[in-house]
């Protein structure tokens, strides 16, 4: 597993509606290698709002559509339930990620 892997999560935890739902690792890859059991995700919604918190994404990542990351709703998910690889951000895409990252956190 690494930063910037997608997967699909079946039933996702954090009351979200759907029975399954992409995600892309956030955490460090540090983190991701140690023994700790959970890693920080994004979500990945076919919604795209315009915010400079939200990534698009789509068909180059491994996903059937046009959608995006929503780095305003990270989520820490057992690294067990991270089993069904979708694709991988490219470094272009990884620096963008990391740039709403920092704004949806207000790092500097």
């Amino acid at each position: 597993m690494k930063r910037g892997e997608l997967y699909l999560v079946k039933k996702p935890s954090g009351g979200d509606p759907k029975r399954q739902r992409v995600f892309v690792v956030v955490s460090r890859q540090v983190l991701i290698e140690s023994s700790f059991s959970t890693v920080m995700c994004a979500p990945i919604y076919t919604r795209h709002d315009g915010l400079s918190t939200q990534v698009r994404i789509g068909v180059e990542e491994g996903l059937k559509h046009e959608s995006s990351i929503h780095c305003d709703e990270l989520i820490s998910l057992p690294k067990m339930m991270l089993t069904h690889f979708v694709g991988s951000l490219s470094p272009e895409r990884i620096q963008e990620l990391n740039r709403a990252l920092r704004l949806a956190l207000a790092v500097d």
